[in-house]
């Protein structure tokens, strides 16, 4: 397959190019930055230079590249993670005008299949409100941020209306919050606990989706095609876990002293925002992918996925 990763310079994207090439497929990698090209390239990838919001370079990268698979990974977040809404906002535009400047390029080139790295936790559940489903989800997502979920809810809509018409095969992967030893958030929340600067909540009874980048980007692989089109799944770990559980895995295994404790009122004082998405109720299920795709993670829980800190 002749494979065009957009985004492939992201979190994702460089173990996703990876994971691509191993599989023999022919890999053209978009980025938007031109000092990442020499670096896509030692990964055996061809390069294409091009901003997703320039609808003109983006078509004429994509019809160039003649790709018969497409992969939208476009984000633009912050390094050290989101801290507030207004860091979603350069991605929400890359969901909405993004998606459909790809979309549309991906459909003029002539490619089959048309696959997307949703978020989990902003994406639209199939439960109405007020049903059992949608009351284990934890707060609706427009409470979260509404921005962030109505972009993510354009992203996904765009794809499968468009498989719908039988323009392209769309799927949509809904990713957890990623995780990895590589992944720069990881990384920022690894020297705060070292440093002893990240607390735990007393009584967290969040259940956050996550899933290790490396098996986010197993999945995706299988998808192009073994996915049927329109399916939408869950890439997410076996085992939700609270946010507090995230920090003292990191502290235990990178042999930090234990963190303190604080109640749950200081966080939603300090940073609501943060405060109101690490207390999400949202266990979601990887059934569908394992059934489906064939694939099944290789860190099944988050103290596998970080389990390398300590032989580090």
């Amino acid at each position: 397959m002749r494979v065009f990763v957009a985004g492939a310079s992201g979190t994702i994207g460089i173990p996703l190019v990876q994971g691509l090439i191993a599989r023999g497929h022919d890999v053209i990698a978009m980025t938007r930055s031109a000092a990442m090209a020499n670096d896509l390239r030692a990964l055996g990838a061809s390069v294409a230079v091009a901003d997703a919001l320039d609808r003109p370079a983006l078509v004429r990268v994509v019809a160039e590249a003649r790709p018969t698979h497409v992969i939208h990974e476009l984000t633009a977040l912050p390094k050290a993670g989101v801290k507030r809404p207004s860091d979603l906002g350069p991605t929400n535009r890359l969901r909405i005008e993004g998606t459909r400047n790809l979309l549309e390029a991906a459909i003029q080139a002539g490619a089959a299949r048309f696959i997307v790295g949703s978020f989990a936790m902003l994406s639209p559940r199939d439960a109405a409100p007020g049903s059992p489903q949608a009351a284990n989800s934890g707060e609706p997502e427009t409470t979260v941020t509404d921005a962030a979920a109505s972009a993510v809810r354009s992203m996904e809509l765009q794809v499968l209306e468009a498989s719908r018409t039988g323009a392209i095969e769309g799927v949509i992967l809904r990713y957890g919050l990623f995780y990895g030893p590589q992944v720069p958030s990881t990384r920022t929340t690894i020297e705060m606990v070292r440093r002893h600067r990240l607390p735990v909540v007393r009584h967290d009874s969040g259940q956050l989706p996550v899933i290790n980048v490396q098996d986010a980007a197993d999945a995706t692989v299988l998808a192009l095609d073994r996915a049927p089109a329109g399916a939408v799944y869950d890439i997410v770990d076996d085992r939700p876990v609270s946010f507090s559980e995230i920090v003292e895995t990191i502290a235990e295994f990178t042999g930090s002293s234990a963190p303190w404790r604080v109640p749950a009122w200081i966080p939603r004082l300090l940073s609501p925002y943060m405060a109101r998405l690490i207390s999400l109720r949202m266990p979601l299920s990887n059934a569908r992918a394992k059934a489906e795709l064939g694939w099944s993670p290789r860190y099944p829980t988050i103290r596998e996925g970080l389990a390398p800190l300590a032989r580090d």
